[in-house]
């Protein structure tokens, strides 16, 4: 069974093809990174799965269910915790999650509820009203929404938008304790960096396509582009010809050089250039590509990456030094 289910997703609204016909998967206990810039389709798809928007055509499902035809038991797999800070101003916290907890059928949790509370840090705030929770205490409140059925996936929907640095470090040791004990994580993110060292795979939308579908460390190892600074004994007077197809830049009067090549043939022609060049090099630093390349390449070009099945792997190191 796989925890997520898209296949030739669309949605039209008028002549706005706001999603147009993606396939992806999302395997149990994966943390999986859907990503792309604004208006790229991701909300949308994300409304689709959690039933608040129903699909022109193709299939979503939760947990194998029908987000359409079995949405009782397809949200009821489904925990989302939102972007926008919505809550309740007048409930206390604890009631407030224990009436959540009656949408879905669910009494007698109250172990549960206190265990959220108290991983969450809300425990001495559970008889406050929403209005006077501060927006740091409110975001966690809706983490809290979104577990209290206990749900086997998660989607994080720009989770740590506009929260501080002790938040966001609480929030993801939660997040990922909660990945550890086998919950499915969907996660959409601006925070590109937050998406490469915490996503297994990730899909890329664009224009309401998905531009690219693969492993983490395969989708940066794929864009191979290297940014080469080279640092001198002596300053140099000008760039050496053998240099001049690298697109270089001279750094700190002459004493630093900046150069880029595109793939392994590139940087071996770099080396063999540099050697020819007879130039004294103090110091040598590669700087690999980082997600947020690989993002800025597809959608600006809004060109198709392969779409992928290799195994999901951790994100890959950003910096190399020679």
């Amino acid at each position: 069974m796989k925890a997520i289910e898209v296949r030739d997703l669309v949605k039209v609204y008028g002549r706005i093809r706001a999603v147009d016909g993606i396939s992806f998967d999302v395997r149990p206990g994966e943390f999986f990174g859907l990503l792309g810039p604004n208006g790229a389709g991701k909300s949308t798809t994300l409304n689709i799965l959690a039933g608040l928007t129903r699909p022109s055509s193709g299939l979503a499902k939760v947990m194998g269910y029908d987000v359409v035809s079995e949405y009782r038991i397809s949200r009821r797999n489904l925990g989302v915790v939102p972007q926008e800070i919505s809550t309740d101003r007048f409930l206390p916290v604890w009631r407030l999650l224990k009436t959540q907890s009656g949408f879905f059928g669910i009494e007698g949790n109250e172990d549960w509820i206190e265990e959220i509370l108290v991983r969450l840090h809300l425990w001495e705030h559970r008889d406050k009203k929403g209005y006077e929770l501060s927006g740091g205490m409110k975001r966690r409140l809706l983490v809290a929404k979104a577990l209290v059925h206990k749900p086997p996936v998660v989607i994080l929907d720009e989770p740590t938008a506009g929260v501080d640095v002790e938040l966001r470090r609480d929030f993801w040791s939660f997040i990922h304790d909660l990945h550890r004990e086998g919950t499915t994580i969907l996660l959409t993110t601006h925070y590109l960096e937050e998406a490469e060292t915490r996503c297994e795979r990730i899909g890329i939308l664009g224009g309401g396509r998905l531009l690219a579908l693969e492993s983490t460390k395969a989708l940066l190892r794929k864009h191979t582009d290297r940014k080469v600074l080279l640092r001198f004994v002596r300053p140099l007077d000008g760039v050496p010809q053998a240099l001049q197809g690298f697109a270089p830049r001279l750094l700190d009067d002459g004493c630093a050089l900046g150069l880029v090549c595109h793939g392994v043939e590139d940087r071996e022609r770099l080396w063999r250039a540099v050697m020819e060049a007879g130039l004294e090099i103090r110091d040598i630093e590669v700087v690999r590509p980082d997600l947020e390349d690989v993002f800025l390449e597809l959608t600006r070009n809004g060109r198709s990456g392969k779409v992928g099945g290799e195994k999901p792997e951790a994100a890959g190191v950003r910096r190399e030094r020679r």
